[in-house]
């Protein structure tokens, strides 16, 4: 009997998280017609006519392209800064270290709205303004915190006797963190990288008021469909759809090292 009430509560609580997906999905194959019948319709015929004219745009793959490639240098730079950072915290002893270590962490704290104007002023005077480079570099500010705090965690789980038997076998330090504690910490890595591709690919105040055409990343097409006559419902439920499906999908396929990433240390002896 408790089995059965669990079940039905997870259940209730899958819908309640995915019912407005589902309902977005379902919104993007309808007409505008069907989109604002009242009550909602069931049964309907499904059109590709939001999909169609979505693509008619012309700019759904270059705000594609930028997407990834602004994902990808992120979290490649921010996991170069982060793992050494990550390592000192963790292995080395020093005056304040969980201050300065706090201090790191604070920064994620701040919203990404609050710190825009300062990112749009120093842009704006250095001439970067609507370019990848402006992105990565302000998403490194957020998720370089993110994933030291991630990794130092990591790398605590893991014995410093383990690197202590390797210096001894002739090792240096930089060896033993290249050849012993990453390969032992490997999974969390695995599992910042793919939080850092989700948080990164899901930012959307950084694109939209740090861009205006060129290095518009997926997310915001969104706001195309805002326009003075009204919000074009379906082409807005399309496009969401289509960002949302990538990462989705990434997330399944991912889903196994993430949860091994995550759960690493968890289980002390």
């Amino acid at each position: 009997m408790t089995g059965a009430v669990n079940e039905l509560v997870s259940l209730l609580v899958l819908l309640l998280f995915l019912g407005p997906f589902l309902w977005m999905v379902v919104m993007s194959f309808q007409t505008r017609t069907q989109i604002f019948a009242r009550p909602p319709l069931i049964w309907f015929r499904p059109t590709l006519a939001n999909y169609t004219d979505l693509m008619n745009r012309g700019v759904f793959l270059d705000y594609l392209q930028n997407s990834l490639v602004v994902v990808v240098l992120t979290v490649l730079v921010s996991l170069a800064f982060a793992i050494p950072a990550a390592y000192g915290f963790a292995r080395f002893r020093f005056r304040r270290r969980e201050d300065l270590a706090f201090w790191v962490l604070s920064i994620r704290m701040a919203p990404p709205i609050a710190v825009v104007i300062p990112y749009f002023l120093i842009g704006s005077f250095l001439g970067i303004l609507d370019t990848r480079f402006v992105l990565v570099v302000a998403y490194l500010s957020f998720n370089i915190p993110f994933a030291i705090w991630m990794i130092r965690g990591f790398i605590e789980d893991v014995p410093v006797e383990v690197e202590e038997a390797a210096q001894i076998d002739g090792c240096s330090r930089f060896q033993a963190l290249r050849r012993v504690t990453l390969p032992l910490v490997g999974g969390g890595i695995a599992a910042t990288a793919i939080l850092l591709v989700i948080q990164s690919w899901n930012e959307f105040a950084f694109a939209l008021f740090l861009t205006t055409t060129e290095a518009r990343t997926l997310p915001t097409i969104v706001t195309q469909f805002l326009t003075f006559q009204g919000v074009v419902w379906g082409e807005m439920a399309a496009a969401a759809s289509i960002t949302v499906i990538p990462i989705v999908i990434f997330a399944i396929l991912v889903r196994k090292q993430l949860i091994t990433g995550l759960t690493f240390g968890a289980i002390k002896e």
